[in-house]
């Protein structure tokens, strides 16, 4: 990825972190999914060089920066072939949350161990019947009149990595003492409390990170255990959730630089006739424009970041989405490309591709559809009425 328009801080740490993903690589997590385990290594290793609390407040632990920060590291881990997907939910969305909206003691108890990665957290907002509507989640909360405690009570889908994390982050709903109607809230739910349970998703992505089911029946919860204001839930909500596409953006990057990469070292070597077969425009051209569609989308990506980082929600708002979808594209066009451009070899274990071709699908889908972000340009950026 072109460092231009970088600083030379950012420059130094991705060449810093491609360095140390380069001493683990593809092989190293494929033999992690391939046994069932968590690249527990590799987390150590980024904790312990400062990478995974990159974004986190200096005086907990992190490293005083930001989203742009974060993303760079996840982009170039992934680049070399292992992305640390845990990052996008614990440090970015859940370690944001808590260090913009939670109270002193929150931030004490959780943020110096998500920055130093002794500590995780997962974060449930996807529900069965709810889709892309945060607006249908049903996961309630209500207050015990006798204790103060929340009792919450409802199911999330597609939870990633809550057999590893110390708590998840729920996103419920409160009802407004004035209206009646319900708001969003978030919880930190920790992994034993009773009445919270999960169930694995049987899935054919292969990732170390597992994919959940969860059960909330009437878990009961201390009332510290809600972040920030109960009134001002989305707010606190989408300041988890434009970090959660910037770092989906750079998880696709990573993966999309990576299936690149390979084609072009194989389209270099391979020789069929009298030249290696990236000498034919067949090959050379849509590798070429796989490079432009990746550094385009790496620009938005920086720009979303960028505007996060300096507090315009608003406009983070706008680019996160519009840097997600640029960037899934550019992911699965790049990882198709590849695969073609090594035909048969493509689709063996040898070299690595063919378990992105469902894996690059991921950023097209989750957190959002890029047909859910179109209908958000359509109506926020361009005024265009809603069909719904």
């Amino acid at each position: 990825m072109s460092t231009v328009l970088e600083s030379e801080e950012h420059a130094a740490l991705r060449a810093a972190v491609a360095a140390l993903g380069r001493r683990y690589g593809r092989d190293y997590l494929t033999r992690v999914v391939s046994e069932g385990a968590h690249p527990d290594e590799l987390w150590a290793d980024a904790a312990k060089l400062g990478y995974l609390g990159v974004n986190l407040p200096e005086e907990y632990g992190g490293g005083g920066g930001g989203i742009a920060e974060l993303s760079l590291v996840l982009e170039e881990l992934g680049a070399a072939g292992c992305p640390l997907l845990m990052m996008v939910v614990s440090p970015a969305i859940c370690g944001t949350v808590i260090a913009r909206f939670g109270t002193d003691a929150q931030k004490r108890a959780w943020l110096p161990g998500l920055a130093d990665g002794s500590r995780t957290m997962a974060f449930g907002i996807t529900e069965p019947d709810a889709g892309s509507n945060s607006h249908r989640i049903t996961t309630t909360a209500r207050k015990d009149p006798g204790t103060g405690d929340w009792l919450l009570t409802g199911r999330k889908v597609f939870i990633s990595g809550v057999d590893i994390a110390d708590a998840t982050l729920i996103v419920g709903r409160t009802e407004d003492a004035r209206t009646g109607s319900l708001k969003p809230c978030l919880f930190i739910v920790d992994r034993d409390a009773p009445g919270f349970r999960r169930r694995p998703i049987a899935m054919e992505l292969k990732a170390a990170e597992k994919q959940f089911e969860l059960v909330l029946d009437d878990v009961r919860l201390p009332a510290d255990a809600l972040v920030g204001d109960e009134d001002a839930g989305l707010l606190q909500l989408f300041a988890g959730l434009n970090p959660e596409r910037i770092m989906t953006a750079a998880f696709a990057l990573g993966m999309g630089r990576f299936a690149l990469a390979r084609a072009v070292e194989y389209a270099k070597d391979r020789t069929v006739w009298k030249a290696p077969i990236g000498a034919h425009q067949a090959i050379a051209h849509p590798l070429a424009q796989c490079h432009v569609d990746l550094e385009l989308a790496g620009l938005m990506t920086r720009k979303a970041a960028h505007l996060y980082d300096a507090g315009d929600d608003v406009a983070a708002g706008e680019a996160a989405n519009m840097a997600k979808l640029a960037a899934a594209d550019a992911c699965v066009k790049a990882v198709d490309q590849a695969v073609h451009t090594l035909g048969g070899n493509g689709l063996t274990a040898e070299f690595g591709l063919a378990s992105l071709i469902v894996a690059s699908r991921v950023a097209r889908i989750a957190p959002v559809s890029r047909e859910m972000i179109l209908n958000y340009v359509s109506h926020q950026t361009l005024g265009l009425p809603k069909s719904y």
